[in-house]
């Protein structure tokens, strides 16, 4: 297989820079933009975010740290440059005070999305040894703890959406959840987890185009909800972006030899098969509804591309994936950066034309049709789009010289 990686990557080494002066170029634009603080939602609606330009809207404790920070601790761990880390370490620093506690925190919430920067506790712990990461992270182990489930035993996305599962939850509580197993020998946890993907895919996939819905209400009472199925209307890429990514990190955790790893294999091979039928056969990348390329206001999606190149390319790199895969992945890798990397007049990169948000219910309410989708704003140099591109270049860079 390592002859066949090289062949197909030579084929476009002269048309790209290497991959991982891409990842490192976005860093700087991150780095310069956050230069204290990052930015995480916490507005008087979810329509009033974009209307803050990017370092000056409030910072919260949430989910695009966390995805951002993985992007910056794998470049550390990969190009061996510590000033990574330490910018890792100083954004979770604004938020984890000196006895343990998380700053704009709130448990009762029982939001998912406050999870995913406790693998930053974790992995900083690991390295400075710091009390404080470890109190912090328990915290958030406390939480996934009390979460409430729905009858078959999914964890509800957040306290305010009852019984409902999202694509995006994977992503927010099963890494962490894994690692933190490992971390402190919990390995009876690792069905939990595994049941988590298993049950989203029984309860939302699509048999006919093999991909998965964004959300499943077991209750079907939402008015997104399917009345027979309780799945909500269409296919958001960037929900199976999370989805995905989750996968792969979940797989390095559990257990070459634990009985149901063949599952997690199955879902990662299965999902990976349908979602590259839908790439663009022109541009290489995917739609922000993934199924209706071309329709009228729907458009190519740089978030969802880059968590799907990511997943695809450790899927490969880790043998998760059979190689099979690598002509798609090579042209969405190529079509990632002809399409949404754009250099500036001074010099720097930027990564454009991410969704900004989307989601199910609340208020105002989100009904999950296309119309819905299409329309919701978009951003450039988004967090959520950065952080997997950033991971999708370093897999990509691995990939190629099999490291």
């Amino acid at each position: 297989m390592r002859k066949i990686i090289l062949l197909i990557f030579s084929m476009v080494s002269l048309q790209l820079a290497a991959q991982i002066n891409y990842a490192k170029q976005m860093a700087a634009t991150i780095m310069e933009q956050y230069r204290d603080s990052m930015v995480v939602k916490k507005y008087a609606s979810h329509l009033e975010q974009d209307k803050l330009p990017a370092g000056n809207r409030p910072a919260n404790w949430n989910y695009e740290i966390g995805v951002v920070l993985m992007g910056f601790e794998r470049l550390s761990a990969y190009t061996g440059d510590t000033s990574y880390l330490q910018y890792a370490k100083h954004i979770v620093d604004h938020f984890i005070t000196e006895d343990g506690n998380i700053r704009t925190y709130v448990m009762e919430e029982y939001n998912s999305d406050n999870i995913p920067p406790g693998r930053q506790l974790l992995h900083l712990h690991q390295r400075y040894g710091q009390k404080k990461y470890a109190d912090a992270a328990q915290i958030l182990r406390n939480q996934i703890s009390w979460q409430p489930r729905n009858k078959v035993g999914g964890f509800w996305h957040k306290l305010k959406y009852p019984t409902q599962m999202w694509l995006d939850g994977l992503y927010m509580v099963s890494p962490f959840y894994a690692e933190y197993a490992k971390a402190y020998n919990q390995p009876e946890v690792y069905n939990d987890i595994i049941n988590q993907f298993v049950w989203m895919e029984k309860y939302a996939r699509d048999a006919k185009t093999g991909l998965i819905y964004h959300g499943w209400d077991e209750s079907r009472l939402q008015r997104w909800a399917n009345p027979v199925t309780g799945v909500s209307p269409e296919f958001w890429s960037r929900s199976m972006g999370w989805y995905m990514m989750a996968l792969v990190d979940v797989l390095d955790i559990i257990p070459a030899n634990h009985s149901r790893r063949k599952e997690l294999l199955g879902i990662l091979q299965r999902l990976s098969t349908a979602i590259v039928k839908f790439q663009d056969k022109d541009a290489g990348v995917w739609w922000q509804v993934t199924n209706k390329g071309g329709q009228e206001k729907n458009y190519l999606e740089s978030s969802g591309t880059a968590m799907f190149v990511f997943s695809i390319a450790k899927g490969i790199r880790m043998k998760y994936l059979p190689a099979t895969f690598l002509p798609a992945l090579q042209k969405a890798y190529k079509g990632m950066i002809n399409t949404f990397v754009k250099e500036d007049a001074a010099g720097k990169y930027h990564y454009i034309q991410a969704v900004a948000g989307a989601g199910l219910g609340g208020i105002p309410y989100r009904d999950g049709t296309y119309e819905y989708y299409v329309n919701e704003p978009r951003r450039d140099d988004d967090l959520k789009a950065i952080g997997p591109f950033i991971q999708a270049c370093i897999e990509m860079e691995r990939l190629t010289k099999n490291k």
